[in-house]
């Protein structure tokens, strides 16, 4: 066994994926409703204008179940569920707007789901232009959706682009037809050759795919035509996701045999496969699971140190706040987090109620901003500077966790701070976890964390 297959053992942990920190199972299961509102409106007046706000909306309904998918979603073939939802994301956004002196600057904005193209192009344009009606447009912005190779239109597209949108990431998963099957995920090669195609013409500069490694009945061979197909395609980013077999969560997944999963061994051979087939072709790595050329947006701000990253993903906006809307989407006010209603049932009765649809969410203490700001630096820039008067608590909980890692190859650090060796880019989850206070703690008590798995 090579060194890197000791060290991808060793550290295929449960740990987190820090798109938050701390992570949302940490937070409090209920919300103090005018707490937030209160630091919602604190960070508004104190927000820099000209930085712009980030909006993320979730729109939930798919036509099928893909069983491998862990995302909130509903299921239904009935189109007329599009105008209730569009009409109940509307009221929660004059909401939020009731919180504000004067309209936002909307500089990143992601469409989210579930299939965002279930909705018609007209339907779309509707949901846009009413929030668009009542904001401003930042000169830089960045708006982003997710597609369905099988059912994202050349209108869809046009109409997105005509309001905006210059990046469009397809849900692609897998090529191999068996491995369709079994997650449910049929997409002909030649529909996800037409949508880009599409999305090339209606002149979009960014095209991305989303792909999983470790899906039932993944081999080396399927990976690896998977992953040639995909390069001949030529998306210009590519997320190379560990698929997170979590059936306590998401019941979809307790349709798999078990048996038909990739072993440990041979999921991580997937993830060096596919590593080593992109990087051969010219992309980059970036942080955790992406993957991109060298003239894309992404890697430019790695490379610049502008690199950052909230519950969209990685960005190449770095704004003071993010708004969720819809079902189970999440809100981030810089100090304080909050998260929607998982249920359309429970949505629509607080929107129906002028109420705020929120179920649970977390108030950061001054610790776990630092923390966070420690695992942001990691997680996109590779580096981070420890602040003095936090040494006492890091001494106790992460000083330990790192000389560890130091002694794997994976980091270089001092009191002061510390830095990702080559070695360590591709076990970020693994280094951050060493400043999630949480984690360490309940490591110190013994407890087991129920986190997918780093790779």
């Amino acid at each position: 066994m090579s060194m890197d297959s000791q060290l991808l053992q060793k550290y295929n942990i449960p740990v987190p994926r820090y798109t938050s920190y701390p992570p949302v199972p940490y937070w409090d299961d209920s919300i103090d409703v005018d707490q937030w509102k209160s630091v919602f409106s604190s960070q508004v007046a104190k927000g820099n204008r000209e930085d712009g706000i980030s909006l993320y909306i979730h729109l939930p309904f798919c036509e099928s179940l893909c069983s491998y998918c862990g995302c909130n979603k509903k299921i239904t073939t009935n189109h007329s569920v599009e105008d209730v939802y569009i009409d109940a994301l509307l009221k929660e956004w004059d909401m939020y707007l009731s919180l504000m002196n004067e309209w936002p600057v909307i500089r990143e904005l992601h469409l989210g789901g579930g299939t965002p193209t279930f909705f018609s192009a007209a339907n779309l344009e509707k949901l846009l232009s009413g929030i668009f009606s009542k904001a401003m447009i930042h000169p830089q912005h960045e708006f982003s959706f997710e597609g369905h190779p099988n059912n994202t239109t050349l209108l869809q597209l046009q109409t997105l682009y005509r309001l905006g949108f210059r990046r469009v990431s397809y849900g692609v998963q897998d090529m191999d037809p068996e491995v369709q099957r079994v997650i449910s995920r049929i997409q002909p090669i030649e529909n996800v050759q037409t949508a880009v195609e599409n999305a090339r013409q209606a002149g979009y500069h960014s095209v991305n795919f989303d792909l999983i490694y470790g899906l039932p009945l993944q081999t080396a061979d399927t990976m690896r035509r998977t992953i040639e197909q995909t390069i001949a395609l030529k998306p210009d980013r590519i997320a190379f996701y560990s698929y997170a077999h979590v059936p306590w969560t998401s019941r979809g997944q307790r349709l798999f045999d078990e048996k038909d999963l990739p072993s440990t061994g041979e999921k991580m051979k997937l993830y060096q496969l596919g590593k080593d087939m992109f990087t051969a072709k010219g992309y980059r790595e970036i942080g955790m699971d992406h993957f991109a050329l060298p003239n894309e947006d992404l890697y430019i701000a790695k490379q610049e140190g502008r690199l950052h990253r909230n519950f969209m993903g990685y960005t190449t906006q770095h704004t003071s706040m993010l708004i969720g809307l819809g079902v189970s989407s999440i809100s981030d006010a810089g100090s304080a987090y909050a998260q929607n209603e998982k249920t359309l049932h429970n949505y629509y009765a607080a929107i129906d109620k002028n109420e705020f649809p929120l179920t649970k969410g977390y108030f950061l203490t001054t610790e776990d901003i630092h923390c966070k700001n420690y695992i942001l630096d990691i997680i996109c820039k590779g580096n981070t500077v420890f602040n003095k008067e936090d040494i006492p608590m890091l001494k106790k909980y992460s000083f330990p966790e790192l000389t560890s890692l130091e002694a794997d190859g994976l980091i270089q650090w001092s009191e002061r701070g510390l830095q990702l060796t080559v070695t360590g880019d591709h076990f970020v989850r693994n280094v951050c976890s060493a400043f999630d206070m949480f984690l360490q703690q309940k490591k110190l008590a013994g407890e087991k964390p129920k986190f997918s798995k780093a790779v």
